[in-house]
């Protein structure tokens, strides 16, 4: 585990970014299985919306983990990922959207805002989460990386944006790259690695040929790729190396679990 710290409160048990808890500016974790309500393939702290799980359960462990973050569900704001790359600006009239209220937005992989209290939140079972800070200008955001994701690189479309809509700059971006399927155990065919020899000019630290007609894909290294090919400092790069497959006692694992599991969910707002 590299810059990330595994923290437990409330009975909830979850992991923070250091450099972004050094800051002082923002709430952000990463949550794992234990401290919440679901059963069965969902247990127990399962943020996954229409997935089986049961309604009450859900909203009891949002619940907890807003008290966690000391913050209230109706702040937050919940991402509706399809491994795409679109990303919402968030609003002040956004709040709660997703959860106790309506979404009027679809396929949205990644949230971004600059306004204090509002909790984003996306969702992962082995995708990359992506924590994105401006501890100067204040701008947070969150995006959904899976294999999609990540060859159509959402972690620069994310930078565009800071920069673009918020006035950054690259050198006062943080970004965290959480708990997700590690090189070792992610293995993809060979469709998959075409796309990334459409989208990358070096894949030589990304994949790696197995001894049996497939590859090794690590989504981490190729999302490092993406953030230092726009400029990105690799000392404001902090990945956790934390594999949901290896550790799957305590994270949700879609490949592991054969797709019947919880999701995790990566949550971050500015204090107020």
């Amino acid at each position: 585990m590299s810059g990330f710290s595994f923290k437990k409160k409330n009975k909830i048990k979850y992991f923070t970014i250091d450099r972004f808890e050094d800051t002082g500016v923002v709430d952000h974790l990463f949550t794992t299985k234990d401290g919440g309500m679901s059963e069965g393939p969902f247990t127990s702290l399962n943020f996954g919306l229409n997935i089986g799980d049961l309604t009450d359960n859900i909203i009891e462990n949002f619940t907890r983990i807003s008290h966690v973050l000391d913050t209230s569900i109706d702040k937050m704001v919940l991402s509706n990922q399809i491994h795409e790359t679109n990303i919402r600006i968030v609003k002040q009239e956004d709040m709660g959207k997703g959860l106790i209220k309506d979404r009027d937005y679809n396929s949205v992989d990644g949230l971004v805002t600059n306004i204090k209290g509002i909790a984003l939140v996306t969702f992962f079972a082995d995708c990359v989460p992506l924590f994105f800070l401006d501890p100067k200008n204040k701008v947070i955001g969150l995006a959904h990386a899976g294999w999609r994701g990540t060859v159509d690189k959402i972690g620069g479309k994310m930078l565009d944006i800071l920069i673009k809509n918020f006035g950054c700059e690259l050198d006062d971006i943080l970004v965290g790259i959480g708990p997700s399927i590690g090189p070792c155990c992610y293995t993809v065919n060979e469709d998959v690695v075409n796309r990334f020899n459409t989208n990358f000019t070096n894949l030589n630290n990304v994949i790696k040929s197995t001894d049996e007609d497939s590859y090794h894909l690590d989504l981490w290294q190729a999302n490092r790729e993406v953030l230092k090919e726009k400029g990105i400092k690799g000392r404001n790069i902090i990945i956790s190396k934390i594999c949901t497959s290896c550790n799957n006692e305590i994270l949700y694992s879609y490949r592991k679990e054969n797709g019947s599991t919880g999701r995790m969910a990566a949550i971050i707002k500015l204090k107020e």
